[in-house]
């Protein structure tokens, strides 16, 4: 008789005489030297790296991709028992699975979508393993390789989609300053003495600077005043126009009524 302690992060199974016996959990445990013969099992989580591989997307795009897979052993004896090497199977059973997940996905929802891919990919294999007694805790998308002429394609996009975007912002604002110019305008143009304001305040400006321009101020009074005289000179040119053109129309309406009296004499 022997004495096995086991710790408190692993299982052992027994065997006797080559049969299942059962699992022993952590401490002291006896063991019949000869008779029994016992498989230590560590339930701890542990990690395997899926190599980089490549894969064909649905859109046959070629990719090269790796991943992470974190997986624990919460049944020992199906471990032991279904399995011969339950760590290079579950590796070689993600790398399979992976590359069926990818083929089955497009580029842009590979590169959009990782995280939705990554559970989908984790529900597949952890319901293939749960035979083997493994429970897969998580799995994780690492590194995404596209070719380099697509690289360079989606780079060139990207590029265009960002000149858009400032030709947009550009026009927004310009048109935006447009607006506010008129507005200003017409609000000075309408209140009584914001305009005179107005010129006053860059009159001000100007003489602030060191230079040598020399300012001549014109009353808005009289600018309004030409204004005026101007608009009642083309009123007054207009009317006298339709007035010509309607002596002009009757002098013209009189000959064409004289014409057949002269042809009966």
């Amino acid at each position: 008789m022997c004495l096995k302690v086991i710790n408190q992060y692993e299982k052992g199974v027994l065997f006797g005489f080559g049969n299942y016996v059962g699992e022993r959990g952590p401490g002291l445990n006896i063991i019949l030297p000869l008779y029994h013969d016992i498989v230590i099992v560590d339930t701890r989580v542990k990690t395997i790296e899926i190599p980089k591989q490549e894969a064909m997307t649905k859109d046959n795009v070629p990719v090269n991709i790796n991943a992470v897979l974190l997986f624990s052993i919460v049944d020992a004896s199906k471990a032991v028992l279904n399995v011969r090497d339950v760590i290079y199977a579950v590796s070689k059973y993600a790398q399979t699975s992976m590359r069926n997940v990818i083929g089955e996905t497009t580029l842009d929802e590979l590169l959009s979508e990782r995280q939705q891919i990554a559970d989908k990919l984790k529900e597949i294999i952890d319901k293939s393993v749960e035979k083997w007694g493994i429970d897969v805790t998580a799995i994780e998308l690492q590194d995404i390789e596209l070719p380099d002429s697509l690289k360079r394609t989606m780079a060139k996009q990207a590029e265009a989609e960002r000149e858009r975007r400032a030709v947009i912002i550009n026009s927004e604002g310009e048109l935006a300053a447009a607006k506010n110019i008129v507005k200003a305008a017409n609000t000075l143009y309408n209140s009584t003495g914001a305009l005179h304001l107005r010129t006053l305040h860059a009159i001000n400006d100007l003489s602030s600077d060191q230079s040598k321009t020399t300012v001549y101020a014109v009353p808005i009074e009289l600018l309004r005043v030409l204004e005026r005289t101007v608009d009642v000179l083309e009123d007054a040119h207009g009317k006298n126009k339709k007035e010509a053109a309607e002596t002009a129309d009757k002098k013209e309406g009189k000959k064409q009524a004289k014409k057949p009296n002269d042809g009966g004499i």
